[in-house]
């Protein structure tokens, strides 16, 4: 089983171009299906074509009983359903035993953004922290304001160049994913707080005599990670936020719920946000879906 994870992690690496991130999340979550199936035996091979509906079912319960969340689980599901469907189009299988387990039912609670007045409050508190703040809460903030204004994946602000950006215009090219390109307009703030940052780069660079193409660098000069970015929101709304809790993925949430309520075309959203399907679109802005339809029913003469 060992070597068929592996050719399925080449597989999603060179013929489906997915994340780096993608792949690591894949490996492991099979690799622990793995392990469950070799019951503690180190080095036990595990033969595929044993594996029937009744033991991944087994293996929902195991992670049931260590009190996993659900979201977490159907992830893994997703992971072995995918890996044996690739099996079955390679003919290592003649049927995907996972196809008919049931996905955990998941919770439809809908998660608090932050509104547009703390969004604007949380970032002007920045802005004038930065003033006499030190060099790096200067990319901190360019990180933010572009997370807010473009609404991207961590991924893609990560992987964005400083040729990347078209401060003439406000736009981004952005690499998506599956490595699939979109252009992403920004606003005068973020364009603003990126040029407010540019010195620090620069002056990074030189002290550490290097090179690099990354927009967003580290004390070191090498390119952010995703981890990075995370602790850095992390720090800033400890620093100066509202009592919510706030991430990159949902700073992406606020930037799609926003641009709705003030009137923006669904599937224009769905563009920038680079989804392929309208349905994921419409789960990221469904907060204000549920706002509009809350002012309905109180306004609407015959609602």
């Amino acid at each position: 089983m060992d070597e068929l994870i592996e050719k399925y992690v080449r597989y999603l690496r060179s013929e489906r171009n997915a994340s780096p991130h993608t792949i690591r999340n894949y490996r492991s979550d099979l690799v622990q299906f793995r392990n469950f199936l070799a019951q503690g035996r180190p080095g036990a091979r595990i033969d595929v074509k044993k594996i029937d509906g009744l033991k991944i079912r087994g293996y929902l319960a195991h992670l049931f009983d260590k009190e996993r969340k659900k979201t977490s689980i159907a992830r893994k599901l997703a992971a072995v359903r995918a890996f044996f469907k690739f099996l079955t189009g390679e003919r290592a299988l003649s049927q995907n035993p996972a196809a008919t387990v049931s996905t955990p039912k998941l919770s439809r609670t809908l998660p608090r953004i932050m509104t547009e007045e703390e969004t604007n409050d949380f970032l002007d508190r920045i802005a004038q922290a930065v003033q006499n703040g030190e060099p790096m809460l200067r990319r901190d903030r360019a990180i933010l304001e572009l997370l807010y204004a473009s609404g991207l994946r961590v991924s893609e602000l990560v992987g964005l160049d400083l040729g990347s950006v078209n401060f003439g215009d406000g736009m981004l090219l952005v690499r998506g994913k599956g490595r699939k390109e979109r252009i992403v307009p920004f606003g005068s703030k973020a364009k603003e707080a990126l040029l407010d940052y540019l010195p620090a780069r620069e002056k990074i660079l030189m002290e550490k005599k290097r090179s690099s193409a990354a927009l967003f660098l580290n004390a070191r000069g090498d390119r952010l990670t995703t981890r990075s970015v995370d602790r850095v929101v992390k720090k800033c709304v400890r620093a100066f936020g509202p009592n919510v809790k706030v991430s990159p993925h949902s700073l992406r949430h606020a930037f799609a719920s926003h641009l709705l309520t003030e009137g923006a075309d669904l599937r224009a959203i769905q563009e920038m946000l680079g989804h392929k399907s309208l349905a994921t679109t419409q789960r990221y802005t469904q907060v204000s879906i549920r706002q509009l339809m809350d002012v309905y029913d109180r306004t609407h003469p015959k609602a």
